[in-house]
């Protein structure tokens, strides 16, 4: 008997992915998945419980009377499709995120172990604080390791995020200028164009007229248009200022800004959101700073997005630490901390409460734990890092891509435009980059430049991740320059492609809809 020596063919036959269509809609390990209202139904449960027995309503006359419509899933149907949309998403563990100024860097594991410490993790914030007394020692710490970063005196723990740090600090602002009776009068905030865009949204809301500060050819605010705002000054409260600010530049006249300020009456607030490029370098009080928020979730690496959680403590100077927020944080002779809920004396010139309780818990755990496996001069190194990876982006790109400004760059690198054939725009770069399993970098922001693409690769990515990133990139943007009309078509390999984004926005489709049956049994 002879054996078949011929065999199976072993090596692929040579086929474009993309023309490949499967009954399932799945494209390999990457599952299809419908919508909850498409593979659930009303009558399905994943718990089966017995009716109750003598319990008599409560809701009297409001108890439900039709069906909700909503579909049930079994267990396994529960797990499975939200296991599959995590597989659509893209994530920090994934590869490198790089969104400019906002500082997507890897969270490490022991900080997250550090926050479901029991004592941490399952407290409440109403238990008597004599049964959290390390929970309020260990926020004591952190607001010293804060205030000796930024040189500042006093800070406030309990904003919860960037923009409710920023509230924070100017509503200390304005109940400063009411304390000096001029309250309704310095009604003037100048923000520069470079600043995030949450500064002239959280002025507005604080009553604060927004006057924009031009910015110059190198980035950075036009001196000359700020002292023209300047030459009527009884009117302004301050100005909001972003260090380094959303070009990814350090402000070089930032200390002359500050005394010009000063010296006109107001108040200088500084958005420390960029504070990862910085810290351990220069410290904000030193810079005439007299508030500031920290984002926590962002320096000091605790997961970004997503709605949450998030964490801004906002340090304020001399000037304005009379007026912060309850409640905070003190030690008594006995050794014996205490959250102190209302002010008395000289101290109720706080202007009140911003949250229910003191904080995000978590945060302060995994920031705390940061900064002591790191040290003083770890946190120092990671801030160089992140403005060396930032520089070696800007290096091997400047070439095929257009730098938005001369000369190095802080913690991100811009680049405009200007590289791009006729027809090619900055979205067709970005959608490109999902195809090469990237999430794509910030796009057309910050407005001062046109068509900008701002990256932020922070200091926790190699040298070869940065490479690899740089190859894809760099790719496309050739592409980009000699008008290759199929970036517009991008992304080919995600599991959803482009959509008509003004239809999108103008016509979105939010409301799920049983599909007309009539039309089904026609198709």
């Amino acid at each position: 008997m002879s054996m078949n020596s011929t065999g199976r063919p072993t090596a692929p036959t040579s086929v474009s992915a993309t023309a490949i269509e499967t009954v399932s809609g799945s494209r390999g390990l990457l599952q299809r998945e419908d919508l909850l209202f498409e593979i659930g139904t009303p009558e399905t449960t994943g718990v089966d419980l017995p009716k109750p027995k003598g319990l008599k309503s409560r809701l009297g006359g409001v108890a439900r009377k039709v069906d909700t419509g909503l579909p049930g899933l079994s267990e396994p149907q529960a797990v499975r499709h939200y296991m599959r949309l995590s597989q659509k998403n893209y994530a920090i563990d994934l590869g490198l995120f790089p969104l400019g100024s906002c500082t997507m860097k890897h969270n490490p594991r022991l900080n997250e172990k550090m926050a479901r410490l029991p004592g941490f993790g399952d407290i409440h914030p109403l238990q008597p604080q004599a049964t959290v007394q390390g929970a309020l020692e260990l926020i004591d710490e952190l607001s010293t390791w804060l205030k000796t970063l930024t040189n500042m005196p006093a800070v406030a723990m309990s904003p919860k995020a960037g923009a409710h740090g920023e509230l924070c600090g100017l509503l200390a602002i304005r109940q400063a200028l009411i304390a000096r009776g001029e309250g309704e009068v310095r009604k003037r905030m100048l923000v520069p164009e470079s600043a995030h865009g949450t500064n002239p949204a959280t002025a507005a809301q604080c009553g604060f007229i927004v006057d924009e500060i031009k910015a110059n050819k190198r980035g950075r605010v036009d001196m000359a248009d700020l002292k023209s705002k300047l030459e009527k000054s009884d009117d302004v409260a301050g100005i909001m200022l972003t260090n380094p600010n959303t070009c990814g530049l350090f402000e070089t006249d930032i200390r002359e800004i500050a005394d010009l300020i000063h010296k006109a009456g107001g108040y200088f607030y500084c958005d420390g959101a960029n504070f990862n490029a910085i810290v351990g370098r220069v410290r904000p009080g030193d810079l005439g700073v007299d508030a500031m928020h920290i984002n926590l979730h962002k320096t000091f690496s605790t997961p970004h997005g997503g709605g949450g959680p998030g964490s801004g403590p906002t340090v304020l100077s001399e000037a304005l630490a009379p007026y912060a927020p309850v409640p905070f944080v003190t030690k008594d002779e006995d050794g014996i901390y205490r959250l102190v809920e209302q002010t008395e004396g000289e101290a109720s010139e706080s202007f009140g409460r911003m949250v229910a309780f003191h904080g995000q818990m978590g945060m302060f755990v995994r920031a705390l734990a940061y900064m002591l496996s790191h040290g003083a001069d770890g946190l120092k190194q990671a801030a160089e890092d992140a403005v060396l990876n930032a520089n070696y982006i800007q290096a091997r790109l400047k070439h095929v891509m257009s730098p938005a400004f001369d000369g190095y760059c802080m913690h991100e690198a811009l680049f405009s435009d200007t590289f791009t054939a006729d027809g090619i725009e900055t979205i067709d770069i970005a959608k490109a980059l999902i195809d090469e399993g990237y999430h794509p970098m910030t796009m057309y922001f910050p407005l001062v430049v046109h068509g900008a693409m701002l990256i932020e690769p922070t200091e926790t990515e190699s040298k070869a991740e940065l490479d690899r990133f740089c190859d894809a990139l760099e790719s496309i943007a050739r592409r980009a320059a000699q008008g290759d009309d199929t970036l517009k078509g991008a992304p080919y390999l995600a599991p959803a492609k482009r959509l008509d984004e003004t239809r999108a926005a103008r016509k979105p489709v939010l409301k799920w809809a049983a599909p007309d049956a009539s039309k089904v049994a026609a198709e």
